[in-house]
């Protein structure tokens, strides 16, 4: 066991989680967070609590911020939306087809990291050197995805809550239709694409146990046996353990121990 905390840099942004050492922030409580420009200032959303799992190899956190800390990621927040206001009337005035997705301002360096999404890639040597003359530092544009993009910008899901990549998803892992096919879902773009125009990455979430469910039972079409009586296999109700059954002209939901083969002759040796 060990103790864990999250920490987010915007309002309703992407989770942190952090070690919080000898430190005991509350909800609300300005921190610092460790990275590889030095400490940075966030917001303990979630207060330091034991957890069962191994979290061995978390940031430690810093302490609480102070009035100095605060000071300077205040200044950062200008300086960042001077740059943001600066790079989209430049890009403007360039006439490029670029939507500034996000920036980001490192005042030990005095570097701005420009992130913006584009349909094709785009020649902006003369737009980085027009920057870097009216910000007075050196900018770095780098192009992103839109799976990326939605990450920075966040938003609303589907579901109504807010996407999993700008909360707590880290990683992007492989989604295909293949996995909307075997959880019933009707292969409509319009029905399983997220908001950034690709297969929602929530696809993956319950798809082992559709798999593993689909092993077990009864092929669709196949007769079985049901306390309603013999019938044969429609239809699956994954995430209730039911097989819908057609009896006598009629459907019913059936838990799946009831009609699975194996567990009835489980039954009969061994007793309920």
């Amino acid at each position: 066991m060990g103790m864990m905390m999250a920490v987010s840099f915007t309002r309703y942004g992407r989770l942190y989680y952090l070690d919080p050492g000898p430190h005991t922030p509350q909800v609300g409580d300005r921190v610092l967070v460790p990275t590889d420009a030095g400490p940075e200032v966030a917001e303990c959303v979630w207060a330091p609590q034991w957890v069962s799992e191994d979290i061995g190899g978390l940031p430690v956190c810093a302490g609480l911020a102070g009035e100095e800390h605060l000071a300077r990621d205040e200044a950062n927040r200008r300086h960042r939306a001077e740059g943001r206001s600066t790079a989209k009337r430049l890009i403007r005035k360039h006439e490029l087809p670029m939507k500034v997705i996000g920036i980001d301002y490192l005042d030990a360096d005095n570097v701005y990291k420009v992130y913006f999404s584009a349909p094709h890639r785009v020649d902006f040597r003369a737009l980085v050197r027009d920057l870097a003359r009216a910000m007075k530092a050196r900018v770095e544009l780098r192009q992103v995805g839109p799976r990326d993009e939605a990450r920075l910008q966040g938003g609303i899901g589907p579901c109504g809550r807010d996407l999993c990549c700008a909360t707590f998803l880290k990683d992007f892992e492989p989604v295909s239709v293949r996995m909307a096919k075997e959880q019933d879902l009707p292969v409509n773009p319009l029905r399983i694409a997220g908001a950034c125009g690709r297969l929602m990455c929530c696809l993956k979430y319950e798809h082992p146990l559709y798999q593993e469910f689909k092993e077990r039972a009864p092929r669709l079409g196949s007769t079985v046996d049901t306390p309603e009586g013999q019938g044969v296999v429609v239809g699956y109700n994954v995430p209730g353990d039911q097989v819908n059954v057609k009896v006598a002209g009629r459907r019913c939901a059936c838990p799946s121990a009831s009609v699975c083969a194996p567990r009835r002759a489980h039954d009969e040796t061994y007793g309920p």
